[in-house]
């Protein structure tokens, strides 16, 4: 094992970098797993190693620090490795969903002028890279792709390219800073285009070790990763906090509840993050008897309204010694508010816990009721948005408060509770859908005068879009017309999974869609 940059340990200043910890960790835990997949498993040395060889390839494509480079692939060891080495290569992580149709992914690469993208091959019986137009992105140099579904060689022959000397590799790993931007995670916005959020080093660090603390992480822990890395979740609270507590990560590909249920039998799994739907999965399947599910140990919920049963059942059934809720968005680095471990199930169930990571919370201008507007501040808040500096404005004020656009309240213990989502979003399988998008989306079918979007009640996954559509005169387009126009466009998640059609929407006197009358219609 060799590590780079000199000392692991060097100077204060560098510790709260990426290729800072993995050079410390690879010296104090040399010998630890790391990561573990079906088809490759690495100790720490491996991982660090495996990394730097990554970086020197990727800087050998003439990747300059600074750049961007996109990773739009699944949770395999690939994503582990890359992630890691833009980092220590100099470079700033571009999460894309995989989800993403190739319309989607491509706004993201032409903004941030990535000149390399590190793919998924086929995956799930589609290869969206592969539908990339290059005339739309001059920027882009090399796609690498990952092999997922079927064998791919692009990854190997990446590795037996052009890299450069180690020497000059450490140098930028050393040269990396705990302000230098880290990574842009794009999130939807309300007015229908996504927002890249720049996070730093040390937020990328230190907010993902505050929600660790809260867990208790440790080198013991074995931490089942269903969360896909592109999210805020499943990289901070997954791949940063395991890479800063040692603890050894084990991803899930695609989430199956048996195949997890005998992921936590095999590899004695102690921690299992997920929206509620995962525990629900795993609590209904009538397989569950057959696995040894003991060693669990920590779970952490959200994204959603969290009944007081299923964590009661999750202690009961599923034998969790701690089960949190949690609240937190993009730009506050993807945390804000955690309960404890040592808060009663209705307090876990009905709040969002305090604040967490060094932020303060405050609720603006609150009504009778107390509910106003989530405020938050700190450390943590996002660096801004990419080449947007008005909509920073707007987000942050002047006086250093992120304006989340979530209402809540504060009891008398400081337990946050959400009360209201951000304007009109909902939130399918745990991913956050802004209606504005995909209304933006079914304007431009040929047939629709008007339309707009919520959220309803769905049982597998939360909550499902349905679209309310008003034709234009003459036009016969009908609900299965809408939805493929809308998957054509959209990832599936975003995609309505219904359409009622009307003759005109409800508005009110200022124009705006009542949509409280289109919730009571659906």
């Amino acid at each position: 094992m060799t590590v780079g940059a000199g000392d692991p340990g060097t100077t204060a200043e560098r510790r709260l970098t990426t290729p800072a910890v993995l050079d410390r960790m690879a010296f104090d835990y040399a010998d630890h797993a790391a990561v573990i997949t079906d088809d490759r498993s690495l100790t720490f040395a491996e991982l660090h190693d495996e990394v730097r060889r990554t970086a020197a390839a990727i800087a050998g494509l003439g990747v300059h620090p600074g750049d961007r480079v996109a990773i739009w692939s699944p949770n395999t060891w690939h994503w582990v490795v890359a992630c890691l080495a833009i980092h220590y290569a100099g470079a700033v992580v571009v999460p894309i969903n995989t989800r993403y149709t190739a319309e989607e992914a491509t706004d993201i690469l032409a903004r941030t002028k990535a000149p390399l993208l590190i793919a998924m091959g086929r995956f799930l019986g589609t290869d969206r890279a592969g539908e990339l137009d290059p005339a739309a992105l001059p920027a882009l140099r090399h796609i690498v792709r990952v092999p997922v579904d079927e064998p791919d060689d692009s990854w190997d022959e990446f590795l037996a390219g052009p890299q450069i000397p180690m020497a000059e590799l450490d140098a930028r790993a050393a040269a990396v800073r705990p302000d230098d931007v880290s990574d842009i995670l794009f999130t939807s916005g309300t007015t229908g285009r996504s927002k890249g959020v720049l996070c730093a080093h040390r937020q990328s660090l230190s907010a993902p070790a505050a929600w660790a603390a809260c867990g208790q992480l440790t080198p013991s822990d074995r931490y089942l990763c269903i969360n896909p890395f592109f999210h805020n979740f499943g990289y901070k609270a997954g791949i940063l906090a395991c890479l800063q507590t040692g603890a050894t990560l084990i991803p899930q590909l695609t989430f199956d509840p048996q195949q997890a249920m005998r992921a936590v039998q095999d590899h004695r799994i102690t921690v299992l993050p997920g929206p509620p739907t995962v525990y629900q999965s795993l609590l209904d399947h009538p397989a569950r008897g057959d696995y040894d599910l003991s060693s669990l140990r920590f779970a952490v919920t959200g994204a959603a309204t969290v009944p007081v049963v299923l964590i009661e059942r999750m202690q009961s059934e599923l034998d969790f010694d701690i089960v949190l809720t949690a609240y937190g968005l993009t730009e506050a680095s993807g945390f804000g508010t955690m309960c404890s471990a040592d808060d009663d199930p209705i307090t876990v169930a009905t709040t969002c816990g305090r604040p967490i990571a060094g932020f303060e919370l405050r609720i603006d201008s609150p009504d009778d009721t107390g509910a106003g507007e989530v405020l938050l501040r700190g450390p943590n808040v996002m660096l801004g948005y990419l080449d947007d500096p008005e909509s920073t404005a707007g987000a942050i004020d002047a006086d250093g408060w992120l304006h989340t656009g979530d209402i809540g309240t504060v009891d008398e213990a400081g337990n946050l509770r959400i009360t209201d989502r951000l304007k009109d979003m909902f939130i399918c399988g745990g991913f956050n859908v802004y209606p504005a998008e995909v209304e933006q989306v079914l304007a431009r079918l040929d047939g629709v005068a008007d339309a707009a979007v919520i959220g309803v009640p769905d049982e597998r996954l939360g909550e499902v879009g349905r679209a309310f559509v008003v034709r234009r005169a003459g036009s016969d387009i009908d609900e299965e017309s809408v939805i493929v126009h809308a998957r054509k466009h959209l990832a599936n998640f975003k995609t309505p999974r219904s359409v009622i059609f009307l003759d005109a929407l409800p508005r009110n006197a200022g124009g705006k869609i009542v949509k409280p009358t289109l919730r009571e219609m659906a």
